[in-house]
């Protein structure tokens, strides 16, 4: 794509004008397909993972999803309708927080890729596409619309689709109707409601990575992320001492009164005891100190979590259990997930003392009213 803007530019001189503005026009889904599918890519990472990656870059970037290919020195990338897959020669970037990475590859031919789109300007009801390969199943497309964008943290916005992301997609991109990548998807499991929470990370964040591109060694890359992934299976041993190096950042979202719009006090007022009762329950558990108690002390937040985001009277406090589910699935640890939870039942507790002491009412479970 380099090459190319450098060859436009060149032809210009300098009497060129101003380039007239191109609005992009819709595209069917065929036509998404067809103009798509050799920029998508099969990622096989060691001898047992397998993703999805896109062409970024004719020069050889691809981007996927961090755990996709974290942990691993020999990772391979399958061009569309090669046979043999292409060895990949570093890593261009990793981003964490964002479950994104990078990678290099050499071209053994002319190469396609992506166009990315403007990702923050998708809103719930956006149509969108997505491509990947599934159980093995190259190439296979889904539909469906962005159900919700989600602002977990103040580093973290996703996108909640409701195409389906199968297994082996994970890495793959997300178009808009305008085939453009709006989002890198990945597939998180909710225990509980026995479903998948389809989600893709917005391009927005990759961009910048795609802009300045590094050349990390696999050796090092291996070493460094098996850390990180052992981190994600939580380790074998019982024991998490104070000193586990996992840093607890709160994040408790600040509600406006009007998310409890169409609360009853007393739907208010049952929201607030079955946090209650969930804290009472869990911070003994959470005190013992250890990657079970941890473990416990989430499970059981996450029940009454579960149970409210599916239940709740009103849509607010539906909303609000579900982003903090939502924020603990991004996380690694039990304990930062524990943590998560109990940012999403504080932000509760305050705005339904807000509203209270707006409403000139006193709920039954005691909590701090203060404005």
């Amino acid at each position: 794509m380099r090459s190319l803007l450098v060859v436009a530019l060149l032809g210009c001189g300098g009497g060129c004008g101003r380039p007239a503005v191109q609005t992009p026009h819709r595209m069917t889904a065929r036509e998404i397909v067809d103009a798509s599918s050799p920029a998508v890519v099969e990622v096989q990472a060691g001898d047992e993972r397998v993703g999805t990656g896109f062409i970024v870059d004719t020069a050889g970037l691809i981007a996927t999803n961090l755990h996709v290919i974290e942990g691993e020195a020999t990772i391979r990338v399958k061009l569309y309708k090669d046979q043999a897959p292409v060895p990949v020669m570093s890593i261009a970037g990793v981003d964490p927080v964002h479950d994104l990475a990078l990678m290099w590859i050499k071209p053994p031919h002319v190469l396609r890729a992506v166009r990315l789109g403007d990702s923050n300007v998708m809103s719930a009801g956006d149509k969108v596409y997505a491509i990947g390969n599934p159980l093995d199943l190259a190439y296979s497309v889904s539909d469906g619309l962005v159900s919700q964008v989600r602002q977990l943290s103040k580093d973290l916005t996703i996108l909640q689709i409701s195409a389906p992301i199968s297994l082996g997609s994970s890495g793959g991109p997300l178009f808009n109707q305008f085939g453009e990548v709006i989002g890198v998807t990945t597939a998180i499991f909710a225990e509980g409601q026995g479903q998948n929470l389809n989600l893709a990370v917005p391009t927005n964040y990759l961009a910048p990575m795609i802009k300045q591109p590094q050349t990390i060694a696999l050796a090092e890359f291996a070493r460094t992320t098996a850390a990180l992934a052992a981190q994600h299976g939580e380790g074998t041993g019982a024991e998490a001492p104070d000193d586990d190096g996992i840093v607890i950042h709160r994040d408790v979202p600040m509600h406006a009164v009007s998310v409890l719009d169409g609360c009853t006090q007393k739907d208010i007022e049952d929201v607030v005891a079955s946090i209650s009762q969930a804290i009472e329950s869990g911070v003994p558990l959470y005190n013992t100190k250890t990657k079970q108690g941890y473990e416990a002390c989430f499970r059981i937040y996450e029940g009454t979590a579960l149970r409210y985001e599916k239940d709740a009277a009103c849509r607010g406090v539906r909303t609000a259990f579900g982003d903090g589910l939502l924020r603990a699935s991004s996380l690694a640890s039990y304990k930062e997930k524990a943590w998560a939870m109990l940012d999403a039942f504080d932000g509760l507790i305050n705005v339904a003392g807000r509203w209270a002491h707006q409403n000139h009412a006193t709920l039954q479970t005691p909590i701090d009213t203060a404005p």
